[in-house]
């Protein structure tokens, strides 16, 4: 047996309880969990290794769960197929690293154009090969011929590779196969495309392409073989459709409704709104010179997608931290702390989305998500306290994975 690690904390954050705690010392174990969480007055393993770190305040690792490690960083031009497989991974290299190093220590990769790119990706780290955080994968998008996460807006008769529209689907039993499929290659989540997407040529945010039957099929499929479905539903009634088909989260949700959001609650579905994100796709497509259409499509979703978060949290919705990182330039994931608390979360609620929250929302509650025996050893050190002032997320002081320090 290896000697035990220890990590030293002056204020260490309890996300459960919401408490800082004084002076501890995390054991950590040979495979990178918690054996125990010391106080000061405890006796140590005296063999133990110290992980060096700077003094400061130590919270979870952090949780992105709507983030897109693969390829090039989307943005409205015509669909680049000319990009390969070997290419798209090496993006993903780059991007895993700025992630980790941002606090992010595990993701939710909810999709990708070139199939089974981000298992080959997490695999790599998995391995020990690269850097980058723990990953969950969805393989590819699941969506209609022509939808959210088909390639759109290239001249007609263009030869599409069959790698980037590996799970389209036109009927439910396409689905079932598609969904069985993308599991038996490495997929650890289902990502349905159920309404139009802001980016993709062609789609309208509101407009459903995906039906309850197609959806409910999908669940179904992946509910036995124990995976979750995450859905893309911009649109109110692809948002109910979508719950009442029983997925497990609804990401974006940005012209929600009264009634989506009662259904939010009752259901207990996760809400991942990257209330972020049109920030940037304002931003950078201005200076980029983005067609008129996508940025009418950003302009009809933002501003609403925002009053529909506010909305939610003040219901009690469930809210999982999620920001389409790949629409944006990786590592920059922090910057959405700041957005939720201004539009209605304490700084300890926009924490714990991305932390107990997230790790409920994965099933990885037994892995990630708090400082406590048993799990991971993620880590963040802070230079000031982030109940006060939620910024100081966007500057981590170190970063901690399994113990060993990434950052």
């Amino acid at each position: 047996m290896a000697d035990p690690t220890i990590l030293a904390a002056s204020h260490m954050l309890d996300v459960t309880a919401g408490t800082w705690l004084t002076d501890r010392r995390l054991v950590i174990r040979e495979d990178g969990r918690i054996e125990s969480v010391l106080r000061a007055e405890d006796a140590a393993p005296t063999n133990a290794r110290i992980v060096d770190v700077p003094d400061g305040w130590l919270i979870p690792g952090l949780v992105d769960c709507h983030s897109h490690l693969i390829g090039d960083p989307e943005d409205a031009a015509i669909p680049a197929i000319v990009s390969s497989p070997a290419h798209d991974v090496l993006a993903g290299v780059r991007h895993a690293r700025a992630t980790l190093a941002a606090g992010f220590t595990s993701v939710r990769d909810v999709g990708t154009f070139r199939a089974f790119a981000d298992v080959v990706l997490r695999d790599a780290i998995e391995a020990g090969a690269t850097p980058g955080p723990r990953m969950q994968c969805a393989g590819a998008y699941v969506t209609a011929p022509g939808g959210g996460g088909d390639i759109t807006g290239l001249p007609d008769g263009t030869e599409i590779p069959a790698d980037l529209q590996f799970a389209v689907v036109r009927t439910t039993a396409d689905v079932r196969d598609r969904v069985a499929r993308l599991i038996d290659g490495g997929a650890t989540l289902v990502k349905v495309i159920v309404t139009g997407a802001v980016l993709t040529r062609g789609t309208t945010p509101g407009a459903v392409e995906l039906g309850q039957a197609m959806i409910a099929a999908a669940v179904d499929e992946a509910t036995r073989r124990g995976v979750f479905v995450a859905a893309h539903a911009h649109g109110a009634e692809g948002i109910k459709i979508a719950i009442r088909a029983g997925v497990r989260s609804i990401e974006h949700g940005s012209l929600i409704d009264d009634e989506g959001i009662d259904l939010l609650v009752r259901s207990g579905t996760w809400l991942v709104a990257d209330v972020y994100d049109g920030d940037w796709i304002a931003q950078e497509g201005a200076r980029a010179g983005w067609p008129a259409e996508t940025m009418a499509k950003n302009e009809l979703t933002t501003e609403a997608q925002r009053s529909g978060f506010t909305r939610a949290v003040a219901a009690g919705a469930r809210i999982a931290f999620g920001t389409d990182s790949g629409v944006y330039p990786h590592g920059m994931n922090a910057i959405q702390f700041g957005y939720q608390v201004r539009l209605g979360q304490t700084p300890l609620a926009a924490i714990r989305s991305a932390t107990t929250e997230a790790a409920r929302l994965m099933g990885w509650e037994d892995r990630i998500g708090a400082l406590e025996p048993g799990r991971y050893a993620d880590a963040v050190v802070l230079p000031a306290d982030p109940l006060s002032d939620v910024e100081v997320l966007r500057t981590p002081r170190a970063v901690v994975k399994s113990g060993l320090r990434v950052s």
